[in-house]
C-alpha cells in the first residue's frame, strides 16, 4: 500500500529526532548520515511487513555482530592483512602446523596481520607465528572445536559470530590476501567461496594462495581435479587459472602476497570506469602497452594514467595521493584482470 503524505511526514520527523541522539557529532554525517537514515527506514518496514520473530531475530543478530566486528578492524584500516584458513585439528606436531606458523612469522615480519578463525590447528599456528600483536580472530560459536586458542583470547582483535555468512564477510572484506593451507569442509568451502567471488567480481583483486608443507600433495591433488573435471569440461575458463596459486614453499607464497603491491596499490570501480590505484606513476610506455595487451577488458578508448576521480576523494580522501590508470572496463574476463596486475608489478 502506497505511503501517505502524512505517514511519508510522520516517518521523517520521527528519524529527525532519533539522528541526533547517536553517540558523536551529528553536524559531519553527511553521506554517513543518509545511510544511517536508510537502514532505520528499512527497520520501521519491518514492522510494517510484520516480519516474523524469528527473521527479525537474524537480522538483529547479523547486524549487531556486524557493527562490533567493524569496530573492532576499524583501527586497524590501513594496515595489510591475510586472511588464514585452514584445519582446526591439525596438531602441533604435523608439519603443516609447522609451515604455518614459519609462514605466518615471516609474513607479519614484512608488515602484515593475520586474520584466522581464532580456533586451534592451523588457526593457532597462525597466531603463535605472528604474535599476538599482529593477530585478529574472527571466531564462530560451535558446539566444539572452535574456542578461542591462547594466542587470541581475551584480546580487544578477537571478535564472535554466531553466523558463518557474517564471519566470512569480514574474513573477505578484510583481506588484501588469503592463504589456505590443508583442511577439511570447512577450509574447501572457504576456499571456493573465495574463488567464487573473485572470478565472478564480487571481492576487490587479491592474492588467493593455496599452501601445503614441502613435498606434500594436498593442494597439488586439488588442482589435477579443479584441471581433470573442471577446466577440461569447460566449467571455467583458462584465464580462471591466474586467480589463485598453489604451492608447497613458504616463501614463494609471501612472494606472491608481496610482489602483488609492488606497484598495485587497490582498485574500485567509478560507474563503469575500472581505477586502478598505483604505489608510484608508471612509464607511459607501459601504459600503452597495458592498452594493447588487454584491449579485450576495455569498452572504448585506452588507459588513462591520472588523479582521482571527483567519487573518490567522497568516499577515500586519504588515497588521494596515489596516481591511478583509468579505463572503461568490461565486467568480464577476472582472470584476465589478475594478468594486467601481474604485468603491471612487472613492467611498472
Amino acid at each position: 500500500m502506497p505511503t501517505s503524505p502524512l505517514r511519508a511526514r510522520v516517518r521523517r520527523s520521527v528519524l529527525r529526532e532519533l539522528l541526533p541522539r547517536v553517540d558523536g557529532d551529528p553536524g559531519g554525517l553527511g553521506r554517513e548520515e543518509r545511510l544511517v537514515r536508510e537502514m532505520i527506514e528499512t527497520s520501521l518496514r519491518l514492522l510494517r511487513d510484520r516480519t516474523s520473530i524469528g527473521d527479525l531475530k537474524i537480522l538483529n543478530a547479523a547486524l549487531r555482530e556486524l557493527r562490533y566486528a567493524f569496530k573492532v578492524f576499524a583501527p586497524y584500516r590501513g594496515v595489510r592483512k591475510v586472511t588464514v584458513f585452514g584445519s582446526a585439528r591439525t596438531p602441533p606436531e604435523d608439519p603443516a602446523y609447522r609451515t604455518a606458523l614459519e609462514f605466518s612469522r615471516e609474513i607479519a615480519a614484512r608488515g602484515f596481520m593475520v586474520i584466522t578463525g581464532g580456533g586451534h590447528g592451523i588457526m593457532r599456528a597462525c597466531q603463535e607465528g605472528a604474535g599476538r600483536e599482529r593477530s585478529f580472530g574472527v571466531n564462530i560459536k560451535l558446539p566444539f572445536e572452535q574456542d578461542p586458542n591462547e594466542f587470541i583470547h581475551g584480546d580487544a582483535k578477537l571478535a564472535n559470530f554466531r553466523y558463518f555468512f557474517t564471519r566470512k564477510l569480514m574474513f573477505v572484506k578484510e583481506a588484501d590476501a588469503i592463504v589456505l593451507f590443508p583442511g577439511g569442509f570447512g577450509t574447501h568451502d572457504e576456499g571456493y567461496e573465495a574463488l567464487t567471488l573473485a572470478q565472478t567480481g564480487k571481492m576487490n583483486p587479491v592474492p588467493i594462495v593455496f599452501l601445503d608443507t614441502p613435498r606434500g600433495t594436498y593442494w597439488k591433488s586439488w588442482l589435477q581435479y579443479v584441471n581433470d573435471h573442471l577446466l577440461r569440461r569447460g566449467l571455467i575458463s583458462e584465464e580462471d587459472l591466474a586467480l589463485f596459486k598453489t604451492t608447497t614453499d613458504g616463501a614463494e607464497a609471501i612472494e606472491e602476497i608481496t610482489s602483488f603491491y609492488r606497484v598495485y596499490h587497490s582498485s574500485r570501480y567509478v560507474g563503469r570506469h575500472w581505477v586502478i590505484r598505483l604505489n608510484q606513476p608508471v612509464p607511459q610506455a607501459v601504459v600503452d602497452a597495458l592498452a594493447g595487451d588487454f584491449a579485450s577488458l576495455i569498452e572504448g578508448g585506452g588507459i588513462e594514467q591520472r588523479g582521482p576521480l571527483p567519487e573518490e576523494h567522497e568516499t577515500e580522501p586519504e588515497l588521494d595521493h596515489l596516481p591511478r590508470l583509468v579505463f572503461a572496463a568490461r565486467r568480464i574476463g577476472f582472470g584476465l584482470r589478475r594478468r594486467l596486475i601481474d604485468r603491471l608489478n612487472r613492467d611498472g
